[in-house]
């Protein structure tokens, strides 16, 4: 099924659950997930500090400052490699293998019984999509870490995935899995739901018109007002796990157990919770608009909705 609104003659689009739809999807996610990701460097860095020394780097403001002052304004950007590549790659694999999952899920469920079980279905497609992911991700988060909070450590991508192999072994990249996949994994579930029911919610009581009915710029619109909803949601549910995750990469502790003992349990669900929400909201946001504007430019439906799935 290929919709009459998609850009493009019917012999240039591309057709949906195609390999050509995944591989656009995918290279959606990488472009968007990798740019925005990039572009916010400089409060990741700051995030990133204030999980580890809250003590030094107290609030948004004085926490810049201080990155400035010791560092100069280049250190505002370290670790923007591991945010480019890192980030694009797992975009690229969140992004397409949802959809490739979310197709799968709906056809195990059923047209039948898609009105009933679809959070499932949003839930099952994300969570999968996410665990593989992470795999890609892990390595540069790991080495992005501790080029931001270890100025000695290496500059960047290049030198420092040798220096942690030689240092941590193969291990060292994937020493924060878990907790990676307790961040991220309660993210992409809660994120790509809670889209999912705004975009439905929107286009039936807002615009009260189903999504193929509706110009590009409502859609775009409403992907937009989805993806803030779905950012937000998901940054409150993943803190907790954020903050394990940094504890965990600088070695201040070496189990979930130590690093929830060692931020203690009001931390836990607080810290860097201001700046994550500031920060994720409008990346997420940015994402999903990147993400459906590819899509739309390659010729398929923008993001919401599984009817079409069996129709």
């Amino acid at each position: 099924m290929i919709y009459d609104w998609a850009y493009g003659s019917e012999a240039e689009r591309i057709r949906l659950f195609s390999a050509k739809y995944y591989a656009a999807c995918a290279g959606g996610g990488m472009v968007s997930a990798g740019a925005t990701h990039l572009l916010i460097t400089p409060l990741d860095m700051l995030k990133v500090n204030m999980q580890v020394d809250p003590a030094k780097y107290r609030n948004i403001w004085s926490g810049f400052g201080v990155i400035v002052r010791e560092q100069g304004p280049a250190g505002l950007w370290k670790g923007w490699a591991g945010k480019l590549f890192g980030y694009g790659v797992q975009g690229g694999c969140r992004f397409g293998l949802y959809e490739y999952f979310k197709k799968f899920y709906s056809d195990v469920a059923g047209k039948s019984n898609l009105k009933h079980h679809k959070t499932s279905i949003y839930i099952a497609g994300s969570a999968s999509a996410q665990i593989i992911a992470d795999l890609t991700l892990c390595p540069f988060e790991a080495v992005k870490v501790k080029v931001q909070t270890q100025p000695r450590f290496a500059k960047g991508l290049v030198d420092g995935f040798p220096r942690l192999y030689s240092t941590e072994g193969l291990s060292g990249f994937y020493k924060g899995i878990v907790p990676l996949w307790c961040r991220n994994l309660p993210f992409a579930m809660i994120m790509f739901s809670t889209f999912e029911h705004t975009a439905g919610f929107l286009y039936q009581n807002v615009l009260q018109k189903q999504k193929v009915e509706c110009s590009i710029i409502q859609q775009l619109g409403i992907t937009c007002a989805a993806g803030y909803m779905a950012g937000t949601a998901g940054t409150i549910v993943s803190t907790p796990a954020d903050n394990i995750v940094a504890c965990m990469y600088n070695k201040q502790a070496d189990t979930v157990l130590e690093a929830i003992k060692k931020i203690g349990i009001i931390n836990l669900f607080t810290r860097s919770l201001p700046i994550r929400i500031a920060l994720v909201g409008p990346v997420i946001t940015t994402q999903w608009f990147i993400y459906d504007t590819i899509k739309v430019i390659n010729g398929v439906p923008t993001s919401g909705g599984i009817d079409y799935f069996t129709e």
